[in-house]
């Protein structure tokens, strides 16, 4: 069986008495495009810095690409691509000299470094822009180019911290070919992002909440093992408020929220049917009211992590450490 490409047991940081990674454990195999799903704040970055060794773990173990970060960082730093979500470009510079500066740094020179910088700008879509200054760029154009600088030493392995947060979405699409070219090529990625859409695109998801990793597999294994039943059950003219707190405090429902002028349920699997839903939403005991519809409808990513973070009454689940 193939070494991982990232190896992680127990990953702890802590800044003073607040846990940003909390035991954390998770295999990347090589060549697997890795997503890391959660809000700001959830530990998304400072795992990947972990994994850098950019910052030393509280406790707790990474082995990336054989290597022990701790012990080895600057090794793995070397040997990895990263895309931060605030990368450092040279506004003086223009394109071709930004990558050719940092292939420098990255050990490169010459030909190979002559030859790396034309294929990375012909892989991002920037040789029309190799003159220009880089400060000049517009925003979908600078990542890009900070992802060029990223892979300039052809690392086996790219860290992207929200690699498209803030473009728009043919940027969006464009850094996603990218990624799957890179993958099919032997590529290992690990992205993090808080885009649903995105999560769909990667092999296996981890999802993130306030330090812990709640789950992990391929989007369709999360949506049929975690999401349960959901529902979107529409009543004309009733106040959704109420509804919403006749619905939410139902047993087996797990996440009850508005989504436009409808209430959308999870609720466990197999604990109500689409009659007796519609018998709560009535506003009175007895029949369905007419006008009300309940209809069952596809788990979403958006399910999933509501149904994992999010406790009956609408309230953060609690986590334990």
């Amino acid at each position: 069986m193939a070494e991982p490409a990232i190896a992680v047991r127990n990953l702890t940081k802590r800044f003073g008495t607040f846990t940003a990674v909390d035991a954390v454990s998770f295999e990347v195999a090589r060549g697997e495009v890795v997503g890391y799903l959660g809000p700001n704040g959830s530990g998304k970055t400072t795992t990947i810095r972990m994994l850098l060794g950019l910052l030393r773990p509280t406790s707790g173990s990474a082995v990336v690409l054989g290597h022990d970060v701790a012990r080895e960082p600057e090794w793995v730093r070397l040997r990895s691509g990263y895309m931060s979500q605030k990368f450092a470009l040279y506004e003086d510079l223009t394109v071709l000299e930004n990558l050719r500066f940092y292939g420098a740094v990255y050990g490169l020179s010459g030909s190979r470094l002559a030859q790396r910088s034309a294929e990375m700008l012909a892989m991002v879509g920037l040789d029309v822009h190799r003159d220009v200054r880089a400060g000049s760029l517009a925003g979908g154009w600078r990542q890009r180019l900070a992802m060029a600088i990223a892979l300039v030493h052809e690392p086996p392995l790219l860290f992207l911290d929200e690699p498209t947060s803030g473009v728009d979405p043919e940027a969006r699409r464009a850094f996603w070919d990218i990624i799957y070219g890179l993958a099919d090529g032997g590529t290992t990625v690990f992205v993090t992002t808080h885009y649903m859409d995105e999560a769909e695109h990667c092999g296996r998801l981890g999802i993130m909440s306030g330090g812990h990793l709640l789950a992990m597999d391929t989007p369709t294994r999360l949506r049929e093992s975690v999401a349960g039943d959901p529902w979107n059950i529409t009543a004309p003219g009733a106040n959704l408020a109420e509804l919403l707190d006749r619905l939410e405090a139902l047993p087996g429902v797990s996440h009850a929220g508005l989504l436009g002028d409808q209430v959308h349920l999870i609720t466990a699997p197999g604990t109500h049917a689409a009659a007796s839903l519609g018998a709560a939403a009535a506003p009175g005991a007895g029949a369905v009211a007419d006008g009300i519809a309940v209809e069952r409808v596809e788990a979403t990513l958006e399910d999933v992590f509501a149904v994992l973070t999010t406790a009956p009454g609408g309230t953060p689940k609690e986590v334990a450490a």
